[in-house]
């Protein structure tokens, strides 16, 4: 939680994203605000909300509206892959799902969200993945981080990075 004397509107971490008023402070002239980690935290939140109902459809295209094109992953092989457009990240994202759904899977969920600032209009999050049977009974983990950039449609995944050991 940031303290903001006077009004200020802007986080004081000088980041310079604008922040949300939460409550008002005891003193009149004191006003708690949320930092801009905090409403990075919640935008990201909401961004791996979406994400994770996406996934339940098992719609690969569907999944790669989430992502920038282009976009590089690393996988927990040391494999790095390189798509260039839409279409290419969707057939990947499809490949996936396919392989997923095959051995059991029927959604997923995550957990210890982390989410850092870097500038006004990217991020770094790094998220525990669960893959989980239909009834809801784990398959497998994994953490991954993700660079994330503000679009004009919202956060968008230009890469990621599975971790390994």
């Amino acid at each position: 939680m940031a303290v903001a004397w006077h009004g200020a509107s802007a986080c004081l971490c000088d980041c310079g994203i604008p922040v949300t008023v939460k409550r008002n402070g005891a003193l009149m002239e004191r006003i708690e605000i949320m930092s801009c980690t905090e409403n990075l935290h919640q935008e990201v939140e909401h961004f791996f909300d979406a994400f994770v109902q996406a996934f339940q459809q098992f719609d690969g295209p569907l999944i790669a509206q989430r992502y920038a094109a282009p976009y590089i992953a690393l996988n927990g092989d040391g494999v790095l892959r390189s798509f260039t457009t839409q279409a290419r990240i969707g057939e990947y994202f499809q490949t996936v799902v396919d392989h997923y759904h095959q051995i059991g899977c029927r959604s997923c969920r995550y957990k210890d969200l982390e989410a850092i600032p870097l500038g006004r209009n990217s991020a770094l999050a790094t998220v525990t993945w669960e893959l989980l049977h239909g009834d809801g009974s784990s398959i497998h983990s994994w953490r991954e981080s993700y660079n994330l950039t503000r679009t004009g449609q919202g956060l968008r995944i230009f890469a990621s990075t599975d971790h390994v050991g």
